[in-house]
């Protein structure tokens, strides 16, 4: 290969990594945790004190689960029972 194609394929290889660092950021504000709307088995990650990560909440709508959902969307969910999602952990459905 001659150095001109290596130093573009350097160049494309670097100017796709800061394209895709310079959108990470956009999407992950685009989110935000919202707590106690998740079914049992189907939060993300950190559920509080007996779970590790992701997909390991027990119960539907535990309180200390959380979820990544559209940002401002949270306690606007429609939810079984008048419960109402949370930015904060909630002391409510957690497992026996």
């Amino acid at each position: 290969m001659s150095n001109t194609v290596k130093h573009l394929a350097v160049a494309g290889a670097v100017a796709a990594a800061v394209a895709t660092a310079a959108t990470a950021p956009a999407h992950a504000q685009a989110q935000e945790k919202c707590y106690g709307v998740s079914l049992a088995g189907e939060n993300d990650c950190a559920a509080g004190p007996g779970t590790t990560c992701a997909g390991t909440s027990t119960v539907d709508y535990q309180g200390n689960a959380w979820t990544l959902v559209a940002k401002g969307t949270c306690t606007e969910m429609d939810l079984p029972d008048g419960r109402m999602g949370s930015l904060d952990a909630l002391d409510r459905d957690l497992p026996a």
